[in-house]
């Protein structure tokens, strides 16, 4: 009988393995729908993150097709394209860039790893600038604390970058409150405001500070997801973690938390493939 539940175990283990090996390679499209008074005219785009430079398809092009398909009005990313590794490069990330600046605008906000490489000179050399000025030249509007406005539709989109202390592994930092005022400044509570906040651990700051619709990453959905249960471990070592993909509210405020695209440190996705997040804004009737 002994030789059953090894056989047992050992199909348990070859039907894991073809789990995370279609995961690892397959993304889907996630759509959302949001209402507002605020919001005069229909607005459609695409929310990316957690690339981690991987790529589908040479340079990208499976996902770049994909993201044509859906015809968005704009591409907004939520940060960590590449991955804050000392040999690492972001070749695939800047060629998925380069193709849809050249299509659809697109609005960036960094990461925990794109911030580390700026601040980490010591180690990163001059990658985050070489980065930073390869998106200016193709046109990339990047958001670091800063605001663009969309009059035609009355949205206010502001990326957010938080100090890296936010993201410490094994305990969650306490936000002082007005922290996120002193980095994006005073919401303009009259537009539609949408805040690209890579971490969404701080969801409720993010809320109380005015933020309409909240684009977050940093989870990769939890890495493994369980029925019932969800994501299993987040990149801050926590176990079933509370926000790990998904919507979220917080008042009047959404949360729409993207599962990423890409894998770093621990290269698994078990029942929990690649996202693209898509976002259609809707006038509400007054």
């Amino acid at each position: 009988m002994w030789y059953a539940g090894l056989l047992f175990i050992l199909l348990i283990l070859i039907f894991g393995i073809a789990v995370i090996v279609r995961d690892m390679h397959r993304f889907v499209v996630v759509p959302y729908e949001l209402k507002s008074k605020k919001i005069k005219k229909k607005y459609t785009f695409v929310m990316l993150s957690d690339l981690h430079n991987k790529s589908y398809g040479h340079r990208n092009e499976t996902l770049i097709r994909a993201i044509e398909a859906l015809h968005p009005d704009c591409v907004m990313t939520a940060g960590d394209l590449y991955t804050s590794e000392k040999r690492g490069g972001c070749d695939n990330a800047l060629a998925l860039m380069k193709a849809l600046s050249a299509r659809f605008p697109v609005y960036a906000a960094n990461g925990n790893h794109e911030q580390k490489t700026a601040e980490v000179t010591s180690v990163f050399g001059d990658r985050y600038l070489r980065y930073s000025q390869a998106l200016a030249e193709m046109g990339v509007v990047q958001l670091i604390n800063e605001h663009v406005i969309l009059p035609e539709q009355n949205l206010d989109i502001c990326g957010l970058q938080i100090s890296r202390e936010y993201f410490r592994h094994f305990q969650k930092k306490e936000m002082p409150k007005g922290y996120v005022a002193s980095l994006a400044g005073k919401a303009d509570r009259d537009r539609f405001q949408i805040l690209l906040a890579h971490n969404p651990m701080y969801f409720p700051e993010y809320a109380e500070w005015g933020a309409d619709l909240v684009l977050s990453g940093h989870m990769h959905g939890g890495i493994i997801r369980l029925p019932y249960l969800g994501g299993v471990v987040s990149p801050s070592v926590g176990l079933f973690p509370k926000y790990d993909g998904g919507r979220f509210q917080e008042g009047s405020s959404t949360m729409l938390l993207g599962r990423g695209l890409g894998t770093h440190t621990l290269p698994v996705r078990m029942w929990n493939p690649g996202e693209i997040v898509l976002v259609r804004l809707l006038p509400e009737d007054k």
